[in-house]
């Protein structure tokens, strides 16, 4: 047997039948059948997760819309109720008392037949009326205070008010910022009060007129000026810091001088008022237990560092009886810092007596101090000098 036939017969007995004897095609071709299967799984799933993350049929979510600006609901507005200042009669009892004693007006008539007493008189009120009277560029706001309740100064206010508006032609208002049953209403002789100033704080506008304005006032009787209240006779009444200020800050563009009764001293009112007025009244009695508090609240004032706040201050001292004990020199000594001016107010038997303050009553001293120290607050509100 040839060699050709030998390797033939080999070959043939390694065939066996129905099997491929090209295994290496079939290999290659289950692999190219494999890597085609597993491509078609990944563009598969890489299809299923673009669905999952952005549908074909998807819609886009509309825009939120705009929500509408609602303004902040506003307050109701205050609806006050007119109230009567109530003086029982039976509870006064006489007539009013004159400041002066019938002898002091004897006396006073006889000086006045003397010809230089009377010209000195004459050039006094002269000179006082004009300080008084003094034309005014902007409104002027004068804040009357003490250390303690009964020291004098609600009728300091009034007097100070009554004051103004006899001599001056512009509108002069005295404002209550003293809501604890204040009694500034009685003492300017007011029988009814309806709006206060914690109420004109929530209506007033910029483009409110003074005739708009005064609607909301007291007119006082005569040439007495406008009133604002602080209260209606209620207790528990509150005026509000912002409040304070925003009703300041709108009148004095009405009013030519505002004279203000303010809280005794240390609320934080009654301090925001001293420091912001042009101008600023303290009374005390006239004893040494008010001078030395009084004295308390200059030093405080000067270590403000505000030399125009000391330069426009001034000092009462209210006597409250016809016997005083108080040197009146050497309080004056212990109160004069910094420009700070002492003047004295006289014991008065019709402003001692209370209830409404009549002028023509008024003793001959007490009208004398009462325009003295108007002229001077006045003239201190309107300086712009410093002590410095």
């Amino acid at each position: 047997m040839s060699q050709d036939q030998d390797q033939g017969q080999d070959q043939g007995q390694d065939q066996s039948p129905g099997k491929s004897t090209d295994w290496q095609g079939d290999l290659l071709r289950n692999l190219r059948n494999l890597t085609g299967e597993l491509d078609e799984l990944a563009a598969k799933q890489e299809a299923e997760a673009e669905q999952d993350a952005e549908p074909v049929d998807a819609v886009p979510a509309p825009a939120p819309a705009p929500v509408a600006y609602r303004p902040a609901p506003r307050q109701p507005l205050p609806t006050p109720v007119t109230t009567e200042i109530e003086l029982p009669e039976e509870l006064v009892k006489g007539k009013p008392f004159s400041g002066d004693s019938a002898a002091k007006r004897t006396s006073r008539s006889l000086r006045r037949l003397v010809g230089s007493s009377a010209t000195r008189e004459v050039e006094e009120a002269t000179r006082v009326a004009q300080a008084l009277q003094q034309p005014l560029t902007t409104g002027r706001q004068i804040v009357v205070t003490s250390i303690r309740g009964g020291a004098g100064k609600t009728t300091v206010t009034a007097l100070l008010g009554r004051t103004y508006a006899h001599y001056r032609q512009d509108p002069v208002l005295m404002l209550e910022a003293d809501a604890a049953l204040g009694t500034l209403p009685a003492r300017l002789g007011a029988t009814k009060v309806r709006w206060t100033t914690a109420d004109l704080a929530r209506i007033i506008e910029p483009s409110m007129q003074l005739t708009d304005v005064v609607g909301y006032l007291v007119q006082l009787p005569g040439r007495g000026g406008w009133l604002l209240p602080g209260s209606q006779g209620r207790v528990g009444s509150r005026l509000e810091l912002d409040e304070y200020r925003s009703v300041m800050v709108a009148l004095r563009r009405y009013f030519g001088i505002t004279v203000v009764d303010s809280e005794t001293l240390p609320s934080e009112l009654a301090r925001t008022a001293l420091v912001a007025g042009q101008a600023r009244v303290l009374v005390t009695p006239a004893t040494a237990e008010g001078v030395t508090s009084t004295r308390a609240v200059l030093e405080w004032m000067a270590s403000l560092g505000r030399p125009q706040l000391m330069a426009k201050t001034v000092v009462v001292l209210a006597a409250s009886s016809p016997h005083m004990t108080l040197d009146v020199a050497a309080a004056s000594d212990h109160l004069q810092l910094d420009g700070v001016k002492v003047l004295m107010l006289p014991y008065d038997r019709h402003l001692a007596a209370g209830g409404p303050i009549r002028t023509e009553l008024l003793g001959q001293a007490t009208r004398e101090a009462a325009t003295e120290l108007a002229a001077d607050v006045l003239s201190r509100a309107m300086s712009r000098r410093s002590t410095r």
